[in-house]
């Protein structure tokens, strides 16, 4: 088994050396292992003793090659190096067959944990990293902080200064307002006074008219009672001319009579004929015994 272990290459005996011992140490006895100095206390033949303490000094000289790493050291051995000799041994193998086995799987199993450990970060370098990632998280925290501060004073400023801004908007609204209020009642007040004035005319025109009107109308009625007296001086003027016409053609008549009379004696003045019928003789009656 040994041989046909070792005749396979480096890769393909590590793994088959790995597949050997996890089937060997499927079952666990309480048997101590191999580390350091206790490889020089296990008991056995003489003859095995220089190979165990060539495997302490290569765990010692392993362990203190890891002591100078900056991660935590690391045990002797991966495994319990007796009780997989032991295990080679009641499988029919000889001591040296064992050991060999043993060295061979030691050094496949520290070569995958130093391959595994090729990808791993140590605890030194993890503390740093963490150690500057905390230090990033806070300098960006107080980065975020400040620009949070100054976020929160420009838009404070911003807030105070659009603030003055509407204060100046209002109160130049306001003057507005007042400004077209004042325009608006002073130029209610001149049309108030134009209506007014246009008012005062307008009666001043009326009573001006009602004068013109009431002087028209005395006028005509003077001229109607000057139409009147003319009227009557003309008629009372044809009435006297007419009275005098009358009279004077009785009279003349009165005077044609007398010359009658004078002429024939006998005649009687009743017989005469006078003008006018009846009124004439009672009027020229009456103007001649006047």
């Amino acid at each position: 088994m040994l041989s046909s272990i070792l005749s396979q290459p480096t890769t393909s005996r590590a793994g088959a050396a790995l597949a050997c011992g996890v089937y060997i140490l499927t079952i666990r006895l309480p048997y101590p292992s191999i580390t350091d100095d206790t490889a020089l206390r296990t008991p056995g033949p003489t003859r095995y003793a220089p190979m165990a303490f060539a495997a302490a000094a290569r765990h010692q000289r392993q362990h203190r090659a890891r002591s100078l790493h900056t991660t935590s050291p690391m045990s002797a051995s991966h495994f319990d190096t007796q009780l997989f000799v032991e295990r080679l041994q009641q499988h029919g193998m000889t001591r040296e067959q064992a050991e060999g086995v043993m060295t061979v799987l030691a050094d496949a199993v520290d070569e995958s944990i130093r391959s595994m450990e090729g990808g791993l970060v140590s605890k030194a370098e993890q503390e740093k990293q963490r150690y500057t990632q905390n230090v990033d998280f806070a300098q960006l925290k107080s980065e975020l902080q400040l620009h949070e501060k100054n976020d929160l004073t420009l838009m404070k400023a911003e807030n105070d200064r659009l603030m003055a801004d509407v204060e100046k908007l209002k109160q130049r609204l306001r003057e507005e307002i007042t400004r077209t209020q004042a325009g608006v009642r002073l130029d209610l007040n001149l049309e108030k006074g134009r209506i007014r004035d246009e008012s005062a005319q307008q009666e001043l025109k009326i009573k001006e008219v009602d004068t013109r009107i009431e002087s028209e109308i005395a006028g005509l009625r003077t001229q109607i009672e000057q139409a009147k007296f003319s009227i009557l001086q003309y008629l009372v003027g044809v009435a006297t001319g007419s009275g005098a016409l009358l009279l004077a053609y009785m009279r003349m008549m009165v005077g044609d009579c007398d010359t009658e009379l004078s002429a024939d004696p006998n005649r009687n003045r009743q017989d005469m004929h006078w003008p006018f019928g009846h009124i004439g003789n009672t009027l020229a009656t009456r103007v001649w015994f006047c």
